[in-house]
């Protein structure tokens, strides 16, 4: 047993609004940048719908994550070493940015300039990968609240799996929200598609990361990442991926995503497992057994044994502690509600999530009986808008015997809460019929539905005696690369020009100005230009803005 630790999250959908909260705050936090313009680390997506970028979920066009070759053994989808090899100075299989959406912003200046006229002056869409006058065709969430269907639906990879279950009449048909970020798996594809190694899983918590000094802009990671998670940077050239926040996670406090769902919906913490079973997992030949599988992987955190191979295997008292206080371990594996998503490419993803419960009500309301009951909200499970089978294709491999149990166990705690809510006293047959004790399902609601912040992330802190280690590590992941989301690189006045600023304070046209200056000073006057201080990070010393002191700055070859 190699017990090894690793951060985890899960998703309960039931509480997605599908507000993009979390997208925008990730979105200005890491890749608010030149060459990230189309890049969403964290994205929502309307289900059904083609998912972003569009159709991912199409292994056998894109060759995405793993599979059992005839001897049983795992290997990318995309092809082995050889081809690999034989491929690497090809374009690789992925997506093109018409699948992505090609970026754009509005030429506000227009409106604010243009002179007085009898014709209301437009604000024309201007493409940020071009400049150029464009037409917006699609974006990270054109399927958002149905408003294409059927023309989008139809097109959407696991509803072709399933479309005999499904009518795709708008006031028929169904809609959850799904947000992705990188799954941060157990068995990395991506990791194991790129030629220079640079992607790697960090020993103590599992994160996957990208070496932007080791990425030679190969994009086989691309290719080999089923969720489509890893983005080429086009100013860069080096690949970028989700990050999973750790130097916030290094000082105990969640991801960006997390602490700003407004929903509550997001569960961070810790889980232990056994390194030495996941080739042997992942291996399994039955994809419905994936499931099993890979919670077979997980160690209980509560037993002696574990306890003592994780003391064993360096990992900190206060970690073990934290792995057993978990969120995500208890969702997991004491009340078995979350599951992976797509357990068939064969990563070992470890961002699960809860399914959808919430249209059940309402078509049992809608025939007059008791929507809370738990004999009705049981016969209505397999009448769900939402289709389990459509549920199963995303969760478990196809299989609809886990959705079903996990969907009963949140309609039972709706139905066994009401009666405490209400006063009366809880029925015991209720959490019963779905395996569960009563306090394990007041347990499970009191997580579910009341968890404070403490309650929802467990994240214990790097310790100061791995200081130097993260030290290195951090320098590895290289945050402040030229233009990456260190935000260092070339200024505020050159390409990189430091943190940019949203789009409603920094115009196309400042956007471009910026991006091409090659310095503080006007290269036809030789007078210096205004400088916009929402735009300053304190790199360098633009004449006006500090008094002389007659030194010469090298850079700009003139006297401060």
């Amino acid at each position: 047993m190699r017990v090894m630790a690793q951060m985890a999250m899960v998703m309960n959908l039931d509480k997605c609004i599908g507000c993009h909260t979390c997208s925008v705050t990730c979105k200005q936090a890491w890749t608010n940048r030149t060459g990230t313009e189309y890049v969403w680390f964290n994205n929502v997506e309307t289900r059904p719908g083609q998912g972003y970028p569009r159709t991912y979920e199409d292994q056998e066009r894109w060759e995405g994550g793993w599979k059992l070759n005839k001897g049983g053994r795992l290997s990318l989808k995309a092809g082995g070493r050889l081809k690999n090899l034989l491929t690497i100075f090809s374009s690789p299989k992925m997506p093109a940015l018409s699948d992505y959406y090609e970026p754009w912003t509005y030429d506000y200046e227009n409106l604010t300039a243009a002179p007085l006229q009898e014709h209301t002056p437009v604000a024309r869409p201007k493409s940020m990968a071009t400049g150029e006058d464009t037409k917006v065709r699609w974006s990270a969430n054109w399927d958002d609240d149905l408003g294409g269907s059927p023309e989008l639906a139809q097109h959407d990879p696991i509803l072709k799996k399933v479309s005999e279950k499904v009518t795709l009449e708008f006031d028929k048909t169904f809609m959850f929200y799904l947000p992705r970020i990188c799954e941060h798996c157990l068995n990395p594809s991506c990791a194991a598609s790129c030629p220079s190694g640079a992607i790697y899983k960090r020993a103590e918590d599992g994160i996957v990361l990208v070496d932007q000094d080791k990425c030679r802009g190969w994009r086989k990671c691309i290719t080999g990442c089923p969720y489509k998670k890893v983005y080429f940077n086009h100013k860069t050239g080096k690949a970028e991926k989700c990050t999973f926040c750790f130097p916030r996670i290094e000082v105990g406090i969640p991801t960006v995503c997390a602490e700003t769902c407004v929903g509550r919906l997001r569960y961070i913490g810790l889980v232990l497992y056994d390194a030495d079973k996941v080739l042997e997992a992942a291996s399994i030949e039955d994809e419905h057994e994936l499931l099993n599988a890979q919670r077979s992987v997980f160690l209980d955190p509560h037993d002696p044994a574990v306890v003592a191979a994780s003391e064993e295997a360096g990992i900190p008292h206060d970690w073990i502690e934290g792995a057993q206080r978990s969120p995500v371990w208890r969702l997991i594996h004491d009340y078995e509600v979350a599951l992976p998503l797509h357990p068939e490419y064969r990563t070992m993803p470890m961002v699960w999530y809860i399914p959808p419960l919430s249209p059940v009500v309402d078509v049992v309301a809608e025939t007059g009986e008791d929507a809370e009951d738990s004999g009705n909200l049981f016969a209505a499970i397999e009448a769900l808008r939402i289709p389990i089978e459509y549920l199963a294709e995303l969760f478990t491999a196809g299989d609809p015997k886990p959705v079903d149990a996990v969907l009963r166990r949140l309609a039972a705690m709706r139905s066994y809460m009401r009666d405490i809510n209400l006063g009366r006293e809880g029925n015991p047959d209720i959490p019963a019929a779905v395996g569960m004790t009563e306090t394990e399902m007041k347990g499970m609601f009191r997580l579910l539905a009341l968890a404070k912040y403490d309650e929802r992330y467990v994240i214990p802190p790097a310790h100061t005696e791995n200081a130097h280690n993260l030290e290195e590590l951090a320098t590895e992941c290289s945050l402040d690369f030229d233009g990456g989301p260190g935000m260092g690189g070339d200024g505020p006045f050159g390409a990189g020009s430091g943190p940019q600023t949203p789009l409603a304070v920094e115009n196309m046209r400042e956007q471009t100005q910026r991006q091409t200056d090659s310095g503080v000073y006007n290269d036809d006057t030789g007078k210096p230009r205004r400088v916009n201080l929402l735009l300053w990070d304190g790199d360098g010393a633009p004449q006006g803005l500090f008094p002389s002191d007659g030194i010469e700055d090298p850079e700009v070859g003139k006297r401060r």
